[in-house]
């Protein structure tokens, strides 16, 4: 799109005929933004008319609709739908008319979100009464983000509008009996490239992640966290009768098609790629977990509530975890979050009540029991020293210091507590001092034997110190411990091939 509007712009706008005519003849006949931006500069030749006219039939599509005369958008206030097409992230945002909003929801009329009762919801009581296969993913979200606006049918009929404008454009160049694949290449296309949706930087998406999350702020400025761009291609993928599964690996999240037979997995945060599942599994993460589109509501409020975390803001935290509950019903995940919160807001007995039964707690995609809550309730570590383990840290060489001497103290106080060994092991690590990281992962061995990512460790750091019998003997733990969850992680895989090559196997010999 940026190319063609540089060539646009490129050419005089007192050009003659004959160069008007070349370049609309050099335009993409399925790209409505092309279409958009020539009748913008142009609208009073006969290029131009013709652009307006081609453009309206791309918005037609496949509706065959009588209630709009064939030339209904040229008659009315063409400009704001066309700004609203052909807008950069860096235009202010466009308002249409009711006349406009009807205009386009008349359009899409035949999208299958339309036969979702989810669409005929205004509040978010009635959001929560309907089953998840009836919800539309982008009149849910847009009720609770604009709650508090004295106008809000209105706020959200636009930015409806908006993903209807791109669902068409897609739709456009749909073939007539497409397939799920040809929709997920169409969608592809069109968010990555031709709309440019992007990851923001990490120094900007870590301090306001809500910002890259949520719809409206993702669909305004074109950039998103997984969480914000796979909104966006579900929202999307409902109008277009496309069903994709929603997979959230820990502190992570991307959909996926999944015909039963073969599974095309969409990584939101790199343009749609299909990497391997086993991608997304980890030493103590054995299966990925499916949602449902409701739980990606609650999900939207747990990523807010991640900011206000590092912020130290805990009863916005706990406001927030307690928006997300019962959108995601009860998952164990985010009552630890809210049980943890309470306790630093001095809400000491609500807090321990939703601990509790997370001591020595599984996740079902889990390989060893959560430790953190654990060691809470066994008096292994205090509320405040829990705080500090999440306050935030760059990766530069003075702050893993830093934390590295707040571990040693917290520590000093609560030598037996399991995240903070873990971590002071982790920042001997990226020091390159192993040695002290192996003394200090073999101090969790002793207190705990059993997870599988502190076996891992002191197997690699025994190997740098080419100590090959406990290389083996942590690896074989860590493998022991993974195979009783029916876990085969590629880490350990790789890593035992990798050792034959330099040790064998004692035990084979």
């Amino acid at each position: 799109m940026k190319f063609f509007l540089a060539l646009f712009l490129a050419l005089p706008l007192s050009a003659s005929n004959t160069s008007i005519k070349s370049l609309y003849n050099s335009l993409d006949p399925y790209s409505l933004t092309q279409y958009m931006a020539f009748y913008e500069l142009y609208p009073d030749t006969n290029e131009g008319k013709e652009a307006i006219n081609h453009a309206w039939r791309l918005l037609r599509g496949g509706n065959h609709t009588q209630h709009l005369p064939q030339f209904l958008l040229p008659k009315f206030d063409i400009q704001a739908v066309v700004s609203l097409v052909t807008r950069q992230p860096y235009d202010e945002p466009v308002k249409l008319t009711e006349e406009q909003l009807t205009a386009i929801e008349e359009l899409c009329s035949h999208f299958t979100n339309r036969k979702l009762k989810g669409l005929k919801a205004w509040t978010k009581e009635e959001v929560l009464a309907l089953p998840p296969e009836e919800i539309d993913l982008c009149r849910s979200l847009l009720i609770e983000q604009f709650e508090d606006s004295s106008n809000l049918r209105n706020d959200i009929r636009q930015y409806e509008a908006s993903l209807d404008l791109m669902a068409l454009q897609i739709f456009a160049r749909l073939p007539e009996d497409a397939t799920p694949l040809d929709k997920i290449r169409e969608i592809n296309r069109y968010i990555f490239q031709e709309m440019q949706f992007r990851f923001p930087p990490h120094s900007i998406y870590a301090q306001d992640i809500d910002l890259y999350t949520f719809l409206p702020s993702v669909l305004d400025s074109r950039q998103g966290v997984c969480l914000g761009v796979s909104i966006l291609y579900l929202c999307l993928a409902q109008r277009l009768d496309l069903t994709l599964e929603i997979i959230t690996p820990p502190g992570h999240i991307y959909v996926r098609y999944n015909d039963g037979e073969t599974i095309t997995n969409i990584e939101t945060t790199a343009r749609g790629i299909n990497p391997p599942c086993e991608t997304y599994l980890g030493l103590n993460t054995r299966k990925l977990q499916k949602r449902n589109i409701k739980a990606v509501i609650g999900l939207a409020f747990v990523n807010q509530a991640s900011v206000y975390w590092t912020r130290s803001e805990h009863q916005k935290c706990v406001d927030l975890y307690e928006k997300a509950l019962p959108y995601l019903d009860g998952d164990p995940l985010v009552n630890m979050f809210l049980g943890f919160n309470y306790l630093f807001v001095g809400r000491k007995k609500e807090g321990e009540a939703l601990l509790k039964p997370l001591k020595d707690y599984i996740f079902d995609y889990a390989v060893a029991p959560e430790t953190l809550t654990t060691d809470y309730l066994t008096g292994n570590i205090d509320a405040e020293g829990v705080k500090k383990m999440f306050l935030p840290v760059d990766e530069t060489r003075e702050s893993i210091k830093e934390k590295q001497q707040e571990l040693k103290k917290l520590l000093k106080k609560h030598p037996k507590f399991r995240g903070g060994i873990l971590q002071l092991a982790v920042t001997y690590l990226q020091l390159g001092r192993s040695g002290e990281a192996q003394k200090i992962l073999e101090r969790y061995h002793k207190i705990d034997p059993n997870d599988p990512t502190v076996e891992y460790y002191l197997s690699i750091v025994c190997a740098e110190r080419r100590d090959f019998p406990n290389t083996w003997k942590y690896l074989k733990q860590a493998e022991e411990i993974t195979q009783k969850r029916d876990h085969s992680p590629r880490a350990l895989r790789s890593f035992r091939n990798k050792l034959r090559t330099h040790c064998p196997d004692p035990s084979q010999q």
